[in-house]
């Protein structure tokens, strides 16, 4: 499989997914880090990719998405944005607006205090 098929396949699969330098539990940069903390604090589940682990993804991911940064976020195969648009859309609730027309399952609570604790 191409990197672009794994990608995709990656996508189509998983109901949100998180390309990442490092992983949930060990990000390996700030902005990848931000990202996941937040999903991990409103108890998303979701799939991780390390792209560090492998260079095609990691190059791929970019190609795929056109996007030029890492980390990025899918839900339901659509593409979310980086860092700073997921920061963005936690702070002003498109996120959760977002996980809940998808039938993504978050804790609400805990995206109040988020957005209570940057307020």
């Amino acid at each position: 499989m191409t990197a672009q098929e794994t990608i995709q396949k990656t996508v189509s699969d998983n109901d949100v997914v998180l390309f990442m330098k490092g992983t949930s539990q060990m990000p390996q940069c700030g902005f990848s880090s931000k990202v996941a903390g937040i999903l991990n604090f409103m108890g998303v589940d979701y799939t991780d990719v390390n792209v560090l682990a492998d260079q095609d993804i990691r190059q791929g991911i970019k190609d795929f998405s056109d996007w030029p940064t890492i980390p990025q976020l899918y839900v339901k195969g659509e593409f979310v944005g980086g860092c700073d648009i997921v920061i963005e859309m936690t702070l002003s609730g498109e996120l959760d607006q977002m996980f809940a027309d998808k039938g993504i399952n978050f804790d609400t609570e805990k995206a109040e205090q988020i957005r209570a604790a940057n307020s």
